[in-house]
């Protein structure tokens, strides 16, 4: 193997990327031994959850509120058999008759209708519209501004009083913000500054909710020690799972014979634990977070690494997809290539076990597919071509890897995912290509400054402003434009009837919320910085408070 100093010198394009932050703190998962009695309570406290659900069925305020805090405290996946009829009851209750319900209860019915597919009109927002500047009539409860300006990050194409609605909302809840106390302070302030309930991450979401939810008087008691029983038996989970992948990463010693790569399974981990967290995708979470590490690090030997003649090697072993091409890769590449074949084995025992072999050959593809996109980067880089910002975006939505990693997420995912799946996220439908547009326009915006320092294609940015004459910040507010529209098209894909099930729909939602937290206002899976450490540290390190 070159040693470090002999690659440097053979003018390879290292990014020179910070080591792993976390040691190996998550390598040793002690179990709890007291956590017997707690699912006993949690069980106990579904029970009695469910109840509850069925008798609110005559009080649709009731029901909203209680579905509502049930799905901000991430315990939804609990209570899908009891939600979905509650939900059919609400959408009856709004769509027969005409209510006189004020902001904050006609917006959640809204809200919660739009989030699970219900096509329900937007037009049952119009008496709360001004009708001389368009937005939001002030004043308003601020709850009712709050629950409406979420409500808006459902809007799909053509919803205009959202568009207005999503505007005018922001501006009453920024400059209400310095009036408000506490929790209600702390909730505005998470939604404009941090994430909407719509594109934060479930998990992360969560735990934010369960210490706001608290501080109000209202809160159910019952619902809220549930919460925090069922955050930390998962966090539990968690950390059991991440322990073995932590030992199976440590085994391809990244830090010394794959210096030049990000050492992030802790990262990676993250990024899988916000496709599912669920319990029944534990074997699925495991497959794709060894996918995720593995195509990071060739991510890295592509754009970071690699001379282009090895690279051909490395592309002809990816086709080939066989260890006898181990021996003709140069000796860095052998150890993460035999790792890639190895994962995919261990799938192909899973999947003959479960029936469901089929998928294998989808899988095999996305990772080729990977590698094609990549080459094709590193082709443009070799020749110093400068794409337009139609060519770059044509190559680089594909180079972004989230088709393939869509297939990959739906390996493992048992009953809930059938081949029409797989065939349709293969057909680039809108919701992929949206998913695809705010990967890599998100990524960019953020990641550009960084990967001028070296060798690379132009990103995004480059193009277009070179191409259009104009301003990084002209072009950023462009993009940003596109991402709000391929959010619509995300919306749009989950309104009944949906093209496939929502489970695997979810899959492609969560990734896209990914990317919303992830690389919204700085790379941080490149540079893990205090935000994403905190991220971590809340799902991964530190339980919630059980008082």
């Amino acid at each position: 193997m070159e040693s470090k100093n002999e690659s440097v010198g053979m003018s390879r394009p290292l990014a020179n990327y910070h080591p792993n932050v976390w040691g190996d703190r998550f390598l040793v998962y002690t179990p709890d031994p007291c956590t017997g009695g707690e699912k006993d309570l949690v069980e106990k406290l579904k029970e009695e959850v469910k109840g509850e659900l069925n008798e609110a069925s005559n009080d649709v305020v009731r029901l909203l509120k209680l579905v509502d805090a049930i799905q901000r405290l991430g315990i939804e996946y609990h209570f899908e058999e009891e939600i979905h009829p509650a939900l059919s009851h609400i959408f009856l209750h709004f769509c027969n008759d005409e209510h006189d319900y004020d902001l904050y209860t006609t917006t959640l019915a809204f809200h919660l209708l739009r989030q699970h597919g219900y096509t329900i009109s937007s037009r049952m927002l119009d008496k709360f519209k001004d009708a001389e500047e368009g937005g939001l009539k002030a004043p308003q409860d601020i709850m009712g501004i709050l629950e409406y300006f979420e409500a808006t990050h459902l809007r799909v194409k053509g919803e205009d009083i959202l568009d207005d609605g999503y505007v005018s909302s922001r501006k009453l809840l920024e400059s209400a913000l310095p009036c408000l106390s506490n929790p209600i302070a702390e909730q505005v302030d998470h939604a404009l500054h941090q994430h909407s309930n719509r594109r934060g991450l479930t998990r992360v979401e969560a735990r934010h909710y369960i210490s706001i939810y608290a501080q109000y008087a209202s809160h159910h008691p019952k619902l809220l020690a549930l919460a925090k029983l069922d955050f930390n038996l998962l966090q539990a989970m968690h950390k059991h799972e991440l322990s073995d992948l932590s030992r199976w990463w440590k085994d391809l010693e990244v830090p010394t014979k794959l210096f030049y790569a990000r050492d992030r399974m802790v990262e990676s981990y993250f990024w899988i634990l916000g496709v599912y967290f669920e319990p029944k995708f534990a074997k699925a979470r495991n497959f794709l977070t060894k996918i995720l590490a593995i195509s990071s690090i060739i991510d890295d030997t592509f754009d970071a690494y690699a001379t282009f003649d090895e690279l051909q090697l490395f592309m002809v072993a990816m086709e080939g997809w066989s260890l006898s091409c181990l021996d003709k890769l140069p000796d860095y590449m052998k150890d993460f290539y035999k790792a890639l074949l190895e994962t995919f084995q261990e799938i192909e025992e899973y999947m003959i076990k479960e029936g469901t072999s089929y998928r294998l050959s989808y899988g095999i593809e996305a990772m080729k597919v990977i590698a094609r996109n990549y080459f094709a980067e590193v082709k443009w880089r070799e020749e110093k071509y400068k794409p337009t910002s139609e060519e770059y975006m044509q190559i680089a939505t594909a180079s972004c890897a989230y088709t393939s990693m869509i297939i990959c997420s739906f390996l493992g995912m048992g009953d809930s995912v059938t081949k029409e799946a797989f065939d349709f996220v293969l057909s680039k439908p809108d919701i992929v290509k949206a998913a695809l547009i705010i990967c890599r326009l998100t990524d960019d915006i953020v990641g550009h400054e960084f990967e001028r320092k070296r060798e690379h294609i132009p990103s995004i940015v480059e193009c277009y402003t070179e191409e259009h004459n104009t301003s990084k910040t002209e072009a950023v507010y462009e993009f940003q434009k596109r991402i709000e529209a391929a959010w619509k098209d995300i919306n749009e894909a989950f309104l009944k009837p949906t093209k496939i099930p929502t489970p695997p729909l979810y899959r492609i939602l969560n990734f896209t919320r990914i990317i919303e937290v992830i690389y919204s206002k700085g790379d941080w899976y490149t540079h893990v910085g205090p935000e994403m450490q905190s991220f971590i540290t809340q799902l991964l390190i530190e339980p919630v408070p059980s008082n």
